[in-house]
Order: structure tokens, then sequence, then C-alpha cells
């Protein structure tokens, strides 16, 4: 227990000590903007006064006093004067928000173009029939050959199956009273109902 070091202050601390800095640099480097008063020689001593202006003649009636232009507002060279201005332009930078109105007629341009893109792509489109899928060489059915075909029916190129329709086909001896049925007196036969066309 007595070995082990305390490190509730630490963090803090070195926190603290940043922050006091940062505040000292900043203090330290705003200061040619703080106001500059004359110091006095001694205290007590009062500066002399300015002195009096000559009162010039009162203008005449008939000519209108010239209106002098309003002079700009005194700026006050001070921290928080400069802080303001750090901040107005960090402001001016940011983008500027758009109305949720503007941003949904945006949004709604947006997804019709790429409604109208979508549209523009190779539809595939169905085709709808029975074509009777062949048996390949290891007795499987090849029903994308049939759907080739549904599809070539409708004047497009290829197909793939979606729908397939399976069917048993027997031959008329099945019908034969009296006659034993044999396994080879029926099979069963595949379709393809609906294909995606290309």
């Amino acid at each position: 227990m007595l070995d082990r070091t305390d490190d509730r202050f630490g963090p803090p601390m070195t926190h603290a000590a940043t922050a006091g800095a940062v505040l000292w640099i900043l203090m330290f480097a705003a200061g040619a903007a703080w106001p500059q008063v004359a110091p006095s020689s001694s205290p007590g001593v009062q500066a002399p006064a300015q002195q009096a202006v000559p009162d010039q003649p009162a203008p005449s009636q008939a000519e209108p006093a010239p209106v002098a232009p309003p002079s700009p507002p005194r700026e006050n060279p001070g921290l928080l004067n400069e802080v303001g201005k750090l901040l107005d332009k960090s402001l001016s930078a940011l983008p500027t928000l758009k109305s949720p109105s503007e941003t949904i007629d945006e949004l709604n341009a947006r997804a019709k173009d790429a409604g109208d893109a979508l549209s523009r792509l190779a539809k595939p489109s169905m085709a709808t029939g029975r074509m009777k899928c062949p048996v390949s060489a290891n007795g499987a059915p090849d029903c994308k050959v049939a759907a080739d075909q549904l599809c070539q029916t409708k004047g497009l190129k290829e197909g793939k199956s979606l729908e397939i329709n399976s069917a048993e086909s027997c031959s008329p001896k099945v019908l034969i009273p009296g006659r034993a049925r044999k396994p080879d007196d029926c099979r069963t036969e595949n379709y393809v109902i609906h294909a995606l066309c290309q």
C-alpha cells in the first residue's frame, strides 16, 4: 500500500497548469490590443487642459449648415472585440443551412433523376408459357434450355427459370384393365412455366 503512487491529483493538476498557460498566452498576445493610457509622472498631478477652440461666427440663416457625414463607430481594440471578430469569421465560413422545404425539393429531384436512370436500364421481362425441360446426359432435367426457348418465343435472347411444374407422363398400356404396372410405364417430366428473360 505504501509503494503505490497516488494519481488523484495528477491529471487535474496537469489540466489546470495547461489552462493557466493558455490563459497567460492569450493575455500576453492580447496585451497589444488593450487600450493604452498615458502614464502620469506623479500621482495627483493632472494632465494639462487642452486649449479651447475659439468660437466661430454663427452661420447666417440664409445658408444651411453643412451636414457632416456620420463617423464610423469607434472600434474597441480589447480582447472581447478580437474574440468577437474571430467568431464572426468562423461563422461566415460555415455553409448556409437550407430550409426543410428546399431540402425535400432537392431530395425529390434526386430521387426522380435516379428513377429515370433506372428506367433507362435494360428491363428484364417475364415470359409465361409451358416449355418441356429436356433430359440431360446424367438423367436430370435441363430447365435452362427450356427457359431460353421460352424467352426466345417472346423475341428475347436468354432466360432463367422462375417456376417449374412437374407432371407424370404414362404410356397408354397403363390403362389396359388387368395389366400389372411396370416401373418404366410412367416417367416424370418437368416444364418451365415462368422465366425471367433478358
